[in-house]
């Protein structure tokens, strides 16, 4: 079952070409007016500003020449075979380039204090050595007493140096950053680096650094009943800075769209395949796939979206197998590259939380922030979005023809008719 009406579809376009969509694991309504789908997607932006020389490593708190305004590395992938680096000291932070680093977010959406408070968790040993060592550092030390600084200016709470040290590098809410705000050369402020900037490897790197996060952090929060991974990219879609990062969030409940899928599979455990990959096949709504995933154009999202499902029978991301992770970073990279530099997005990951009573794919959400809800969406809850998933499969079908044949997405990509029916069977309840 979905939250569709039982006989109704969940895509349908009436005679004047508006189309109404109800998303199969939401119930969204969600209308499409004919005419507005070919407003430009890419957001205004102020002037380009011309950058000074060396700029362009220094623009804001994530670039690589600020790294001690971030809390102590957690880990950094380096060198063209990206070899990870643990636990760097500050003393040593500059004597690498970090491809991709790892740490704790400064601001917490849930802190150390919330999983000490209510869940009387207790860092464990390792950790303690950890914060330890680094105060005994002098450029460890000075590193933890800014932070503390800024975050007790922040919140009003002033911490010991100890106590600050513990949090700053043993909470559960962590940042993964790419080396480069803007391209190498760059010399305005606009030649931003998004994930489809990146080249495959490099985002196929990202992307298994995240999975191994999100597994570390999963152990290291036993109270942790999930860990939400997300990126926003730019402002509009909830970033604090035009530098490329995903964020891992533990938190002690699943939340109440995971739930709610869950209640949907006790009575559909291929929910999945039957709402989602068979709708897209019926529709013509699949946009890709190579031997790993498939990209289909979604239904019921407020926002134009892609979702690229893992093909793969494991759930969890960190349980996928290297060229099945890869599999699935290759067509979300290749979306991303569709979208371009200076669309808002949220790039949102789904899956199984551990110890569900039913099987659940890994999957991506790719949303386009074109638009903004406002009072229609308010008094209706019927939310207006401006492509629909015909147009959305139609414009990004012919531009990643054009993106292969340019040599900027991955090889074994499968676009639009040439997928196969056995591209769109999932296997995860297999």
């Amino acid at each position: 079952m979905s939250d569709a009406a039982p006989g109704k579809s969940p895509l349908t376009r009436l005679p004047d070409g508006t189309v109404k969509q109800i998303g199969p694991l939401t119930g969204t309504r969600v209308w499409t007016v004919p005419g507005r789908a070919h407003r430009p997607i890419e957001m205004m932006r102020d002037e380009p500003r011309a950058l000074a020389r060396g700029e362009e490593t220094g623009l804001c708190a994530f670039c690589e020449d600020r790294y001690l305004e971030t809390t102590p590395e957690k880990a950094r992938l380096v060198g063209a075979d990206y070899a990870e680096l643990q636990r760097v000291p500050a003393s040593r932070l500059f004597e690498t380039t970090a491809e991709f680093r790892r740490f704790g977010n400064l601001f917490e959406i849930v802190s150390a204090e919330y999983w000490r408070e209510n869940h009387g968790f207790r860092q464990p040993g390792s950790v303690v050595a950890w914060a330890r060592d680094y105060l005994a550092e002098p450029a460890g030390r000075e590193h933890i007493e800014h932070l503390a600084a800024v975050r007790a200016a922040a919140s009003g709470a002033v911490q010991s140096l100890e106590e600050a040290a513990l949090d700053l590098v043993g909470g559960s809410h962590d940042v993964i950053v790419a080396r480069r705000h803007v391209v190498d050369g760059a010399k305005t402020d606009d030649e931003l680096v998004s994930s489809g900037v990146l080249t495959p490897r490099e985002h196929a790197e990202y992307f298994a650094f995240t999975a191994r996060s999100l597994d570390d952090i999963a152990r290291s929060q036993p109270h942790a009943a999930y860990v939400a991974v997300f990126q926003n990219w730019l402002l509009p879609a909830g970033a604090s800075f035009e530098h490329l990062h995903k964020q891992l969030v533990a938190i002690d409940e699943h939340g109440p769209q995971v739930d709610h899928e869950l209640r949907l599979l006790a009575g559909d455990h291929e929910l999945y395949q039957h709402a989602i990959a068979d709708l897209a096949v019926e529709k013509g709504l699949v946009v890709a796939a190579n031997d790993g995933a498939v990209a289909f154009a979604g239904v019921g999202h407020r926002y134009p979206a892609f979702e690229v499902y893992s093909r793969s029978r494991a759930n969890l991301p960190h349980e996928h197998s290297p060229a099945e992770i890869r599999a699935v970073s290759d067509l979300v990279h290749a979306l991303h590259t569709v979208t371009g530099v200076h669309v808002p997005t949220n790039e949102e990951w789904h899956y199984s939380p551990p110890g569900a009573p039913w099987p659940m794919p890994w999957r991506i959400v790719l949303k386009w922030r074109i638009s903004n809800p406002a009072g229609f969406e308010g008094v209706t809850k019927v939310y207006v979005n401006t492509i629909d998933p015909w147009e959305l499969r139609r414009r990004a079908v012919a531009d990643l023809t054009r993106l292969r044949l340019e040599g900027r997405i991955a090889e074994g990509i499968r676009v639009g008719d040439e997928c196969r029916p056995e591209d769109a069977r999932l296997r995860y309840a297999d």
